[in-house]
């Protein structure tokens, strides 16, 4: 019994955490989200970033 409860805790522990994690970054096409980017390295954008940065940041 107390090693379910202990098991229960643990996972809700690190789902809690991945969505706090989660919450953090900003919404792609804010102004924070294009700021982030313009400091983040071209060369690790994805596709799907460039083509946000260009429709959300640029146009």
């Amino acid at each position: 019994m107390l090693k379910n409860i202990k098991k229960s805790l643990f996972v809700f522990a690190i789902g809690f955490t991945a969505l706090t994690l989660q919450g953090c970054s900003p919404e792609i096409g804010s102004k924070e989200w294009c700021a982030d980017m313009k400091e983040k390295p071209k060369g690790e954008w994805t596709a799907n970033e460039a083509k946000e940065f260009t429709k959300n940041c640029l146009l």
